[in-house]
């Protein structure tokens, strides 16, 4: 068995698309998935699988989800291996000790692409710092998330679709996935 994650994409943020995370929980049981566990109340579920891939993992789950909830949302799955690497890959380390809430992780379901990163750069200036690293973005706001004109709607339209957490989610993840 292998231990995974699952990032929900806009669930209960801003009274949006509401989802009761015993719910959550539920519709992974019905997929046979072991384990299931929440962390916060913004979709975050920690599980164990079989061999299933990502892409198969996360389909099932946006499938069972949007069936049993009636909720269309997407899944960012990763392994407790590829979490473990996603921490190991961080440039900042330094801001993430010093300020993680102001440290964000943006998981895509494939790489953002150079023309994405360069139309990005091109159309946003600012003290933000940005780090890519396959299918994750990492962006650190040293003034606030609520300040920034780098918002993450800038960022699904020029790098793609993703959901982010903070960075103080992402090292409690960790400790989920390892416990």
């Amino acid at each position: 068995m292998t231990r995974h994650v699952a990032l929900l994409r806009g669930v209960n943020v801003g009274g949006n698309k509401g989802v009761a995370m015993a719910e959550l929980r539920a519709v992974a049981a019905a997929l046979s998935l072991g384990e299931p566990r929440t962390l916060l109340q913004s979709g975050n579920l920690v599980f164990d699988s079989g061999n299933a891939s990502a892409a198969e993992l996360e389909a099932r789950l946006e499938s069972e989800c949007e069936r049993r909830l009636g909720l269309s949302t997407e899944f960012h799955v990763r392994s407790a291996a590829q979490w473990a690497d996603i921490l190991a890959a961080n440039p900042f380390p330094d801001e993430a000790a010093r300020d993680p809430a102001r440290l964000v992780l943006m998981a895509f379901k494939a790489p953002p692409g150079p023309e994405g990163l360069q139309a990005l750069q091109a159309s946003w200036r600012g003290p933000e710092r940005l780090g890519l690293n396959g299918r994750e973005a990492y962006v650190f706001y040293p003034e606030g998330i609520g300040a920034s004109r780098l918002t993450a709607a800038l960022l699904d339209r020029r790098l793609g679709r993703g959901t982010g957490r903070n960075w103080n989610t992402v090292t409690k993840l960790a400790a989920l996935l390892a416990d």
